[in-house]
């Protein structure tokens, strides 16, 4: 039985965000090589460091946009891999929703970032929260509504946003509305077949200014052939090369740094020096 696609035409994970914790979802997507988190980490631990550096500021918060299960908040504080997550989460199947709580608990180690998950879906926020890998958790969506009062003070409070893979589902309606309460750095990583350009737009009528990092990073295997010439006829239409990329079965993401008052080169210089990452 074919898969459905959503609607920019990649198959449709939406069940395993909504399942009372992370079993499904890593169970999915170990097959698919899901990796973006893992290439994003020494981005995101630079990106903390320059700003805890230039803000003297010692505990940053940060908020990860579609956090999901809190991913990429659990490669920081648990100091660990996604092949390592991986087989943590295989390796659970005969634990209750409680036991797991309790597991991953005691895998936790860092406190010296604090972060808030931004997501849509409720479970998700609920099992990153109890297993310590977020500090608060904000349920919204801000493409439709705007922040409510106690949103709006947690936003208030955000140094740093990131994301792995949610900004083309959502769009500046959402990055505006997060920058407006506290203008945060930002780094988002954004599938080659999404323009940031409208992000940057917008960001920059808030007098942002937005850099691509060099380079290219990759996201997970094609789920099946169908998804990967639906993908394919959208980076056509966006007018951008899969060659040697996406025809070879793995959709790839660019990251964007975004900083206000016109700072983002250097926040692009600092992470570009990065030693070079695996993009095959």
């Amino acid at each position: 039985m074919a898969v459905p696609l959503d609607s920019t035409g990649k198959i449709n994970f939406d069940d395993i965000y909504t399942a009372p914790d992370p079993r499904a979802f890593f169970g999915t997507l170990r097959p698919l090589d899901y990796d973006i988190p893992q290439q994003a980490k020494a981005y995101f631990a630079k990106l903390i460091d320059e700003y805890r550096a230039e803000a003297d500021v010692k505990v940053p918060t940060v908020l990860d946009l579609g956090c999901s299960y809190g991913v990429n908040a659990a490669l920081h504080r648990c100091d660990t891999s996604m092949e390592r997550l991986y087989d943590h989460y295989a390796s659970a199947a005969s634990l209750s929703r409680e036991e797991l709580i309790a597991r991953d608990r005691r895998i936790v180690e860092d406190d010296t970032v604090r972060f808030i998950g931004l997501d849509a879906s409720a479970p998700a926020l609920d099992y990153a929260l109890a297993a310590g890998f977020i500090d608060e958790a904000i349920h919204a969506d801000l493409e439709s509504e705007d922040p409510t009062d106690e949103q709006r003070a947690l936003l208030s409070e955000v140094d740093i946003v990131i994301s792995t893979g949610c900004v083309g589902y959502v769009t500046e309606k959402t990055l505006v509305r997060i920058a407006r309460e506290n203008r945060p750095w930002m780094a988002h990583f954004v599938l080659r077949m999404f323009s940031y350009g409208p992000v940057a737009d917008s960001l920059g009528e808030l007098d942002y200014e937005t850099t691509g990092v060099e380079g290219v990073f990759r996201q997970r295997k094609f789920a099946s052939a169908e998804e990967q010439t639906q993908i394919l006829d959208n980076l056509s239409v966006a007018g951008v090369d899969p060659r040697g990329l996406e025809d070879g079965g793995r959709l790839y993401a660019r990251l964007f740094v975004s900083r206000p008052n016109g700072a983002a080169g250097g926040l692009a210089s600092a992470l570009n020096a990065l030693p070079l990452r695996d993009q095959g």
